[in-house]
């Protein structure tokens, strides 16, 4: 059981990383950015070249993979709701252009790596093993969990201490107003995304080193999860983001422990619509209104 739960930690930290980069973007500027699994993905591809080319080692390798994932997250935005802005139905465009374009960076890394999934290196990160109170855990295990703790703390605080921060927030409650206080909206819009797709380029990394390897289904194989999250912990919630992961993992590892792996989904799915039914603001989530 103890093992199970800590299983649980571990994946729920990875979904979380995901996961609050869609609650980022969706609870400062409304948008439902559906390329971020893309990204995702992308992150792991980009970070198995790296590694495999250059060599450099892993503490190096993480802040060039959150640079090329800020760089896409600008583009996104870019490319695919910033021509939008101003639509009546700019919000559902929006959504529609994102999943085009998610589809467009797949095929780009169809192009450019085939349909094999990729790997890491061999050796190229010690899989060292530990044993703490009869639970085994890997090195690449506990840096998953301890850099997923930094960013997601280091997130939060961003968002409630730092210029940048207040800024995001001003544009949340009333972009309107925010603009005639002197906020860059644009320049606001563009740093969201940014560290949005920043954290989800990190997050399919981690989770392709704890795989040992990345294939173009990875960011599918995880966008329903994020979604099950940000719902659970409540839309645009960054600390319900966070505390839904994990509970969303340890609900998986309680549920594979006590019947098999065939059952986590359904049982997460379950949990999700529970929540949905008890509390349809999620578990840290708020009436909110915004103006426009």
């Amino acid at each position: 059981m103890a093992q199970q739960l800590a299983n649980g930690v571990f994946a729920g930290s990875i979904y979380t990383l995901f996961a609050i980069g869609f609650t980022l973007v969706f609870g400062i500027l409304r948008h439902l950015n559906l390329a971020h699994p893309a990204i995702f993905t992308a992150g792991a591809f980009v970070g198995i070249e790296v590694a495999t080319r250059t060599e450099i080692p892993v503490w190096i390798l993480f802040p060039v993979i959150a640079a090329f994932g800020a760089l896409a997250g600008v583009l996104v935005e870019r490319i695919a709701f910033r021509p939008l802005r101003g639509r009546d139905d700019e919000h559902f465009a929006g959504l529609i252009s994102s999943v085009a374009l998610g589809g467009v960076v797949i095929a780009l890394l169809q192009a450019r790596y085939g349909t094999e999934p990729q790997s890491f290196p061999q050796e190229y990160f010690p899989n060292q093993l530990f044993e703490f109170a009869g639970i085994r855990v890997t090195l690449t295990q506990l840096v998953t969990l301890g850099l997923a703790l930094v960013l997601m703390l280091g997130l939060a605080w961003l968002v409630s201490a730092t210029p940048l921060g207040r800024a995001m927030r001003a544009v949340a409650e009333n972009p309107t107003a925010a603009t005639v206080v002197g906020v860059n909206v644009g320049r606001v819009t563009a740093g969201t995304y940014a560290l949005s797709s920043g954290l989800g380029a990190i997050a399919g990394a981690l989770l392709a080193l704890n795989l040992g390897q990345a294939g173009r289904e990875l960011g599918a194989s995880i966008e329903l999860i994020g979604f099950a999250v940000i719902i659970l912990g409540g839309l645009g919630s960054l600390w319900g983001a966070m505390a839904a992961g994990v509970i969303l993992g340890l609900a998986e590892a309680l549920t594979i422990h006590l019947f098999d792996s065939t059952w986590k989904s359904l049982v997460a799915f379950a949990l999700l619509f529970a929540v949905l039914v008890l509390r349809p603001r999620g578990l840290f989530g708020h009436v909110k209104v915004r103006e426009v």
